[in-house]
């Protein structure tokens, strides 16, 4: 090895020997760690690696590496130099920048570890851990974080008062900014449960790819047409969470449930991720479900005819829906793309129930005078029961399983699975997920006209 990369490597060790006395509160001084740009380009590295570890770790095996994930490590950098300047400024140190920028990032593989650590103690440990629990744990771990930084500002800068509370504030300021609107996700992505079979179920296997070309067309082509004078109900469902089979488990069986119950017997189109559906739905893509909406329309009486779009899966604090089938790179879904889908279709009488976490920020986009939307959530609350192996989500249960078998009215069903659901997760001792609906004038006239059809009930 030449003498500079061992001198590279011996500042690594330094370098991670120093921030972890840094995050251990012991004493430590600027001049243990060795500042220069290629020091903090080979820690930033380090860091990479240790966050690939850490997901690993986390995740478990098999998996594979999420290279979309990237963009947002990346465009850390910048932010914490750019910081790290504003406060050099104020310091009136130029020499504070690097400094600084390299003990920010310093126990960026310490806090990989402990988190990881945190995350399979409240996984293994103990299955059931109360959401408060968890909470409590994720603010502590936060607070240590942010501790952690405003140390190695002092370190770094040393104790000027005005200047050191200004420079605070901004590290706050960072570290909210960071968390909110540029969350990392994992570097690592693992393959869970029954998709660990990726050599019998897997888009990767030839006879499984080949079968989806011309998929969709042929799933469309054999959609019955509308019949004149009757208000046909056309279901599309959509689970596009390929990673745990819940989703596609569930919707399966709210088809069932729609072609006997609801008179959609050859209107039924589904699109999933689940591998076990791979030979026979289309994908669940963002693409695909823009052509089937699309399909549909074209097929549907506009004045006569009522969509039922239900999509089940996860969803994230901004509305996203996610859409994943390793190892393709799928677009998500946010509630700005799915109006415009829905818009182009041309589809006038909609009945949309989406199921996922903080699936209420899907009202507002979505809403007009001839549509009915149930969501399963708030806009900030999370939906239970998205685990690997069941039949069921929470909600999926208690509003198709259990009330839409009971009645035939779409809003007497919410009602039903709201209160089903809230003393679910009261029994539970989870948050409350606070199902939502909204109901257009013009709809509850149409749905009227359905249920008489039907022989449910009318509101």
């Amino acid at each position: 090895m030449n003498s500079s990369a061992a001198l590279l490597l011996q500042g690594l060790r330094r370098n991670l020997a120093a921030a972890l006395r840094l995050a251990a509160f012991l004493p430590v001084s600027r001049y243990d760690f060795r500042v220069s740009p290629a020091d903090f380009v080979l820690l930033w590295a380090f860091n990479l690696l240790a966050w690939l570890a850490g997901g690993m770790l986390r995740g478990g095996f098999p998996g594979y590496v999420d290279y979309g994930a990237l963009p947002t490590a990346l465009a850390e950098i910048p932010l914490v130099l750019l910081a790290s300047l504003v406060i050099a400024s104020l310091y009136r140190k130029r020499e504070l920048l690097l400094a600084l920028a390299l003990l920010l990032i310093s126990p960026d593989a310490l806090f990989e570890l402990v988190s990881s650590a945190i995350v399979i103690a409240l996984r293994y440990a103990e299955p059931d851990t109360p959401p408060a629990v968890q909470l409590t744990a994720y603010v502590a771990y936060l607070l240590w974080v942010l501790a952690v930084a405003l140390r190695a500002l002092w370190v770094a800068a040393g104790w000027h008062r005005r200047q050191y509370i200004h420079g605070s504030v901004l590290l706050v300021v960072l570290l909210l900014f960071l968390l909110n609107f540029m969350p990392r996700t994992e570097f690592w992505a693992p393959y869970r449960g029954e998709l660990i079979g990726a050599s019998k179920n897997s888009i990767l296997q030839e006879e499984l790819f080949h079968a989806q070309d011309g998929l969709l067309d042929a799933r469309l082509a054999a959609l019955q047409p509308q019949r004149a004078g009757t208000a046909d109900l056309y279901f599309v469902g959509f689970a596009p969470y390929g990673t745990q089979d819940v989703f596609g488990k569930e919707l399966r069986t709210v088809a069932r449930l729609m072609q006997e119950r609801f008179d959609a017997a050859g209107r039924t189109l589904l699109l999933g991720n689940d591998p076990a559906t791979l030979g026979d739905w289309p994908i669940g893509s963002a693409t695909n479900l823009r052509s089937a909406l699309a399909g549909v329309g074209e097929i549907m009486d506009p004045e006569e005819d009522v969509l039922f779009l239900y999509v089940t899966t996860h969803g994230v604090e901004d509305g996203e829906l996610s859409v994943e089938l390793p190892p393709l790179q799928l677009a998500q879904i946010r509630p700005a793309a799915l109006a415009r889908m829905l818009h182009d279709s041309g589809i006038r009488w909609k009945v949309l129930v989406i199921s996922a976490c903080f699936s209420g920020n899907y009202i507002e986009p979505l809403r007009d005078e001839n549509t009915l939307i149930i969501t399963a959530t708030d806009t900030k609350s999370p939906s239970f029961g998205c685990d690997n192996g069941e039949d069921f989500t929470w909600y999926g249960k208690a509003y198709f399983d259990e009330a839409l078998r009971r009645t035939r009215s779409f809003t007497e069903a919410f009602e039903v699975a709201r209160q089903t659901v809230a003393q679910r997760e009261r029994g539970e001792k989870f948050s409350a997920s606070n199902p939502q609906m909204y109901l257009g004038a013009a709809m509850r006239e149409k749905l009227m006209g359905l249920e008489a059809r039907l022989g449910g009930t009318i509101r």
